[in-house]
């Protein structure tokens, strides 16, 4: 089979689209790369979805712990601090058993104990809860003078927050927020531990990678294949989320613009 014909058969396979059965024997490098390709098809759906869906969730977060309603900081505060102070694996955990057992209850929630609803509604929460924090120490960091030449403009309310609050919150936040989204679609790896089941084999990156590392016996070159695609979603990530912080600080001197770094979360 000529590595045209695999792609062919197993480009698409995670979506159930081409060839049904994984090869069992005589593994070539192509049909490694195919299909830990196909997988990361997985991979982006639960980085991308997630972290665009908790990025509006977080701004709210970031300004109702900023509020000065007790009720709004409360829980805020609490939504926050539940999704930090817990390890990102044990709320897979949880949400599993959760949705396995409101399953039984309604068929409606039949969806939820699936990984492409269930595994991205906690990676969401997580994505929300993480981002929510660095927004708010941005919020706090907005400078008092650009508060005063708005009040000096007559700009309140609803417009101050849109002209001038929440355009200097994210150019404030951007460069940590950039570190959060490459560490989204890291941890997007977590779900093939999950507990979510993969449903006739069509698993995420993750699970090619270690099927082929299971029956060939080398870890060696599927997890380095694994590797290379998402250092290669890294630098997209890097690559877009620049031009968005080149944007948000168009209006900044050269020399005065944030630059954006690579600091990498060692523990979650």
């Amino acid at each position: 089979m000529s590595c045209w014909e695999t792609l062919a058969d197993y480009g698409l396979r995670s979506l159930g689209y081409g060839e049904r059965l994984l090869p069992r024997s005589d593994f070539t490098l192509c049909q490694q790369v195919v299909l830990i390709g196909s997988g990361m098809i997985w991979n982006i759906y639960f980085g991308v979805l997630a972290l665009l869906s908790g990025f509006f969730l977080a701004t709210a977060a970031a300004v109702g712990k900023a509020s000065t309603n007790p009720v709004l900081q409360r829980l805020s505060n609490g939504f926050i601090f539940v999704f930090r102070g817990s390890p990102l694996f044990i709320q897979f955990f949880f949400a599993h058993f959760l949705f396995v057992a409101l399953k039984g209850v309604s068929p409606v929630f039949d969806a939820f104990s699936a990984a492409w609803l269930g595994a991205l509604i906690v990676l969401f929460l997580n994505t929300a809860a993480y981002s929510g924090e660095i927004f708010y120490g941005a919020l706090q960091s907005v400078p008092k003078g650009d508060m005063e030449a708005a009040d000096a403009y007559g700009l309140a309310g609803w417009a101050r927050f849109r002209r001038i609050t929440w355009p200097t919150m994210l150019r404030l936040a951007w460069p940590a927020y950039t570190n959060e989204a490459i560490f989204l679609f890291h941890a997007t790896t977590l779900v093939y531990f999950s507990g979510f089941p993969a449903l006739q084999q069509r698993g995420d990156a993750l699970y090619y990678a270690s099927y082929f590392a299971d029956k060939t016996f080398n870890p060696f070159v599927p997890y380095p294949i694994l590797a290379i695609y998402f250092i290669l979603v890294t630098l997209g990530i890097l690559a877009l989320f620049g031009l968005v912080n080149r944007r948000l600080n168009r209006h900044l001197p050269q020399e005065q613009r944030a630059r954006m770094k690579f600091r990498p979360n060692l523990l979650r």
